[in-house]
């Protein structure tokens, strides 16, 4: 079976198209995805990767296993050997090889486990240091993440009462563990911290989740005596051994930005960056930093970002400005098999990718998952860099651009903004604002761009569109759009836009690589508006109230609580959607055979989907709710269609459609 599992992979690797000269780039020219093939009776659902010294993998489960895999790059006979190291742990989400051993993070306690006669299995379980639980089914645990001291770095995730809720000692923290088993509290406003990671100057970071304080994912470097944004870990800083003093009481819940929020109230850490929700994924995982030389392509010293609810790895260039780190936020390679959880670099400089959708749902539709990410050895046309400058930003190509696309401003777009900070599941994005472009400076070499940009501001997420760059071959951007979030503005000298209008007006100024606005008027505002289709109020026509009322819950993975209901045609219809879940959902009716598409289309209104609660333009939308946030409800009216048929109701938040589905059946 395993030889079959492998030749199937290999021949839908063969599948893949390949990029002609002709054709758009695609992401797996330059990245392919190869799937380890794994044995018939393994729930291979991963919690943790790490490998060890001889090349193997380990992979910790959900389902509390600690599997060996030898040969996982699939040489030679390239057959991998799959061995139990361990079994019997509680979801461990997290693994670490430290010194011959493998530490796994389990619901209550950081674990060494130690094979002590060589023959591939775990002799001992040591418990190095154990932690409170309240029994709450949020109270998840991750890590290790070693130190170069040798201590190990914990996050434990907040317990979940329809918010967040720090239910037991310590949790929403960031720990540290000796080697002896001493914790200690390092960091706190944690919500879902799921991944933890270095970047290239060997400071801490942390990856964060949509939700309750948590307007968008995003990554934030961590220090001792942080505060990073979610209060409910504060009902511990009274504790002598607290490093962090903030009490829940001091932190507003006024829904400004938390940039505002947290210029007033020290030891307040914001984001380094935020990765916009729907459009840089919706369930932020690992971070792993490209320390491989170049040997995965040219994105050294940079930051890859996975993301479980998309199944993709989105790409951060970090900078420090003021003695603040922030910077960029691109999208990387999508198409994995399952949710994203965590990643490992292999020993050829390949990216172990090990994926769990159970519970979590995931655009990749496997419930598990193990697949390499494998440089092709071709450079993709990509924008590396993006850095902040005292009056915009400057860009910094893999390859030159063709100079006059470059100077053309209207190949650029860009705005600014932001997310609200508030008590509340998530944000829409607010106070979005289109920036006015006014030079475009292309460097000798082509390599960069410099764009003077009027309206920054900073603590705000600005996004960038490049989408009219072409390179000197004429190829198109692989991602044109990335998002940088300014939480300084750098001094330095700025652009003379004055000199530069006097150079361009001089014979043959057609040969200097720059473009300058011609006048300081923004751009039209080209929003446009959904139209309507959502009745909270039942008509007063309806003298006799609704023919059918229909109350409609949820499940867990990503499930309506009924999978289908039946109205007559022209009936007058009440349905209440009650969002227990721990998520958002929204309840949208369309015409049959189309949930994917309209999923899709609220996937593309980029930064007006959630302030449009991912409500498409489309005929194919009859009625809908809004977003709603969890433990909350909204009622809708509508008369069914004439028609009969099997429409379809979806959610259509980012990722959700794919299957969060169920059937309004309209008979005669």
């Amino acid at each position: 079976m395993v030889a079959l599992l492998l030749q199937l992979s290999l021949d839908l690797q063969a599948q893949e198209p390949a990029q002609s000269d002709a054709g758009a780039p695609k992401e797996q020219d330059y990245y392919s995805i190869v799937t380890v093939p794994i044995p018939d009776g393994i729930e291979l659902e991963v919690g943790g990767l790490a490998v060890t010294p001889d090349g193997s993998l380990g992979v910790a489960t959900r389902r509390g296993e600690v599997w060996l895999v030898e040969n996982p790059y699939m040489t030679g006979t390239r057959i991998p050997r799959f061995t139990r190291f361990a079994e019997g742990l509680h979801e461990p989400l997290g693994l670490a090889y430290h010194e011959g051993s493998l530490f796994a993070s389990q619901r209550s306690e950081l674990t060494k486990l130690t094979d002590r006669n060589g023959d591939g299995r775990a002799d001992t379980y040591e418990t190095i240091v154990s932690w409170p639980l309240s029994g709450n089914y949020h109270e998840y645990s991750y890590g290790p993440l070693f130190t170069p001291e040798g201590d190990m770095l914990v996050n434990l995730n907040l317990g979940w009462i329809g918010h967040g809720a720090s239910l037991a000692k310590w949790r929403g923290w960031m720990m540290k563990v000796s080697p002896e088993g001493d914790m200690k509290p390092v960091a706190t406003g944690m919500r879902s911290p799921a991944g933890m990671g270095y970047n290239a100057e060997g400071d801490v970071f942390y990856a964060e989740n949509q939700g309750d304080w948590v307007g968008s994912g995003r990554i934030t470097h961590v220090e001792t005596g942080d505060f990073v944004g979610n209060p409910e870990g504060l009902v511990w800083t009274h504790l002598e051994e607290s490093p962090v003093k903030l009490k829940p009481e001091d932190i507003p819940d006024t829904g400004e930005p938390m940039s505002k929020v947290a210029a007033d109230i020290p030891g307040f850490k914001t984001p380094a960056v935020w990765l916009p929700h729907g459009l840089m994924g919706i369930s932020t995982s690992d971070i792993l930093l490209d320390n491989s030389g170049g040997a995965f392509g040219p994105f050294t010293d940079q930051l890859f970002v996975g993301d479980q609810g998309h199944s993709k790895i989105v790409r951060v260039y970090l900078e420090k400005v003021n003695g603040v780190y922030q910077g960029v936020a691109f999208p990387f390679r999508e198409g994995f098999s399952s949710g994203i959880l965590r990643m490992a670099w292999g020993k050829d400089a390949s990216v172990f990718v090990g994926m769990t959708s159970r519970g979590w749902s995931s655009t990749g539709k496997e419930p598990f998952g193990l697949q390499r990410l494998v440089w092709t050895g071709k450079v993709p046309f990509e924008i590396k860099t993006a850095k902040a400058r005292p009056d915009g930003f400057e860009l910094e190509f893999t390859k030159p651009v063709d100079a006059s696309a470059a100077q053309n401003m209207d190949a650029y777009q860009l705005s600014s903004f932001n997310y609200k900070y508030h008590h509340n599941y998530g944000s829409p994005v607010i106070e979005l604002e289109d920036l006015l472009l006014k030079a475009a400076l292309v460097s000798e070499d082509g390599l960069k761009v410099r764009l003077v940009v009027d309206g920054l501001k900073e603590g705000y997420i600005h996004e960038i569109n490049a989408e009219g760059i072409r390179s000197k071959e004429g190829m198109g951007l692989l991602h044109a759009v990335g998002y940088y979030t300014l939480n300084q503005i750098p001094t330095g000298e700025k652009v003379d836009l004055s000199e530069i209008r006097q150079t361009a007006a001089k014979p043959h100024a057609a040969h200097q690589n720059v473009a300058v606005a011609a006048s300081n008027e923004p751009a039209p505002d080209n929003a446009n508006s959904n139209r309507s289709k959502r009745m909270t109020e039942m008509p007063e026509s309806w003298t006799n109230g609704p023919d059918e009322r229909v109350t409609m819950g949820t499940r867990p993975g990503l499930k309506y609580d009924k999978d289908f209901f039946e109205v007559k045609a022209g009936s007058k219809v009440q349905i209440t959607f009650n969002n227990n879940d721990d998520m958002l959902h929204n309840l949208v009716i369309v015409m049959p055979n189309t949930a994917i598409e309209v999923g899709e289309e609220a996937l593309e209104m980029g930064l007006e989907g959630s302030q449009k609660n991912y409500i498409p333009n489309s005929e194919d939308v009859l009625f809908h709710t809004n977003i709603l946030s969890p433990e909350s409800s909204e009622t809708i009216y509508f008369e069914a269609p004439m028609v009969p048929g099997d429409y379809t109701y979806v959610c259509t938040f980012p990722g959700h459609a794919y299957v969060m589905q169920g059937i309004m059946k309209v008979t005669e």
